[in-house]
């Protein structure tokens, strides 16, 4: 037998008789009963990590992190938990097309709100903790992450190819108040601010004001589409006290991109990207960014030419090219 790190799987799923599940590799939602040299040390190490409040939560097992959730079950605890690669990917593995990845890696000396949405699974924190590592890769920089749980190993230094040093500093919400967490990380002056997903009405209100301060600003966010995922910040952060138009407006002003991933496939995952951005220079105009403030998200046509643009050459914003000269 294998030992637990070195069977492949995204997810093993533990009842509570103690039986192992992993998926089956192939049907698209099929699994298959597992065993490992080590599974009862891997068990004790799931069921001892639990601190009895918060059921989501990070484990390091062998070198190996697992994103672990456990759940009660008419029969006892459950558990599931996901492997998490043993580093973080680089961008350009993931299977997205160059012309995206050009135009994602451009933003890097820009401010604003980078938005990845999609169900559950499907790739949304690898894409951003892959893009943030290009970042300090690329530019240096101190960065600082709010996750519950982390999920990715980005904690360290980084010898940016620019010569000079990145870091990166992983933190957890204390006691779930993911604001505070954000207003601290604000006054910590990161260059770049990772929150692992928009979830509460407070994270959402604080990421629009993170991202209308001078910080480039990456997060996640459960949603259908592009548009769904814009609804949802702002019925987030209007639950916080926050009004509609002020959370379309500074939403309008601290968008610099939008995007929406599903995963296609059985053995070999490839993901499906729509996207929708919005001009890094807020000097210009744009009419996307005047579309959201309306709070009238009419937005199909400027995804799609958008969609047209990008993969036929064209810069999306002329403008800037004109500046550049």
């Amino acid at each position: 037998m294998s030992t637990i790190n070195e069977i492949n799987f995204s997810d093993i799923y533990i009842t509570p008789e103690k039986t192992a599940y992993i998926p089956d590799g192939k049907t698209a939602n099929g699994l298959m009963k597992i065993k490992a040299d080590d599974f009862n040390y891997f068990y004790d190490k799931v069921e001892s990590s639990y601190n009895g409040s918060n059921p989501s939560y990070s484990i390091l097992y062998n070198k190996i992190l697992y994103r672990v959730e456990r759940s009660v079950s008419i029969y006892g605890i459950q558990y599931c938990a996901r492997k998490m690669p043993a580093e973080v990917p680089s961008f350009n593995t993931l299977g997205f097309a160059p012309e995206l990845r050009k135009y994602l890696l451009s933003l890097s000396n820009s401010a604003g709100l980078i938005l990845w949405s999609g169900p559950t699974g499907a790739g949304k924190t690898t894409a951003i903790s892959s893009l943030m590592k290009e970042y300090l890769i690329n530019e240096g920089g101190f960065a600082y992450t709010i996750e519950d749980p982390a999920e990715m190993p980005l904690d360290g230094s980084y010898n940016a190819l620019n010569g000079s040093l990145g870091l990166c500093k992983q933190t957890q919400p204390i006691e779930g108040n993911w604001g505070a967490c954000l207003k601290s990380a604000l006054r910590s002056k990161p260059r770049f601010i990772l929150v692992g997903e928009i979830r509460t009405p407070e994270t959402a209100s604080e990421v629009l004001r993170a991202c209308t301060s001078g910080h480039l600003v990456l997060s996640t966010i459960h949603a259908n589409n592009v548009t769904d995922a814009i609804n949802s910040v702002i019925k987030y952060a209007s639950s916080s006290g926050m009004t509609e138009d002020l959370a379309y407006d500074l939403f309008s002003r601290g968008m610099l991109a939008v995007l929406h991933q599903t995963l296609n496939g059985i053995r070999k995952k490839v993901p499906a990207v729509s996207f929708l951005f919005a001009n890094p220079d807020t000097t210009q105009g744009d009419q996307v960014r005047a579309i959201i403030k309306t709070g009238k998200l009419n937005l199909a046509t400027s995804i799609d030419t958008q969609r047209s643009r990008l993969f036929l050459g064209k810069e999306l914003f002329p403008n800037l090219r004109e500046q550049n000269l």
